[in-house]
């Protein structure tokens, strides 16, 4: 499969979000430095229960991740082969993305959600957006708002997942998938 051309500046902001140090690699001390900087921006200690849970799904994901795109077994993941992973239509199946990522959205929203309502108010959405994805506060609170489509202030673990399968599924340039991490270069 050829990975379309918005499709793939899609991959590689994704890419970015995930390469927390920024050396062109995503490896598993991303994901760690990540989770410590989204439990910690919420206050919540290693030995915190949402913590725990949190960094167990986050490290599920690179483990889901790496399984499938690292195709040379040096324990990092390259551009090319995260791309290369959804051309082949590894990473690219809808019930994929549920199966890993709505237990990791649950793990997320115990964390973000400060005030226990079940949603994320537009300042949590930032706060985890920020930590976990190093999205600067404007362009997180873009995306919450193109999220927040009731227009009450609120985003739902549905509303993130749905966003998640438009973002990798949907080819519409004014969808809220195509904001989810943030403007496309």
């Amino acid at each position: 499969m050829e990975i379309p051309a918005f499709l793939d500046r899609k991959l590689t902001r994704r890419f970015e979000t995930y390469d927390s140090d920024q050396d062109g690699f995503i490896e598993r001390s991303d994901f760690e430095q990540a989770g410590s900087r989204t439990t910690a921006a919420f206050g919540l200690s290693d030995d915190d229960l949402r913590a725990r849970r949190f960094h167990e799904h986050l490290l599920g994901v690179w483990d889901h991740l790496s399984a499938v795109t690292d195709t040379n077994d040096d324990d990092r993941i390259s551009l090319t082969e995260y791309k290369r992973a959804f051309a082949l239509r590894l990473l690219g199946r809808p019930e994929s993305f549920d199966d890993s990522y709505l237990p990791f959205l649950d793990a997320l929203v115990a964390v973000a959600d400060h005030d226990g309502d079940g949603h994320l108010g537009v300042d949590e959405y930032v706060r985890w957006s920020e930590a976990l994805m190093n999205l600067r506060s404007a362009d997180a609170r873009a995306v919450h708002a193109r999220l927040d489509h009731d227009g009450d202030g609120l985003v739902s673990t549905d509303d993130l997942l749905a966003a998640i399968r438009a973002y990798y599924f949907s080819e519409d340039p004014d969808g809220p998938g195509a904001w989810l991490f943030g403007p496309l270069d």
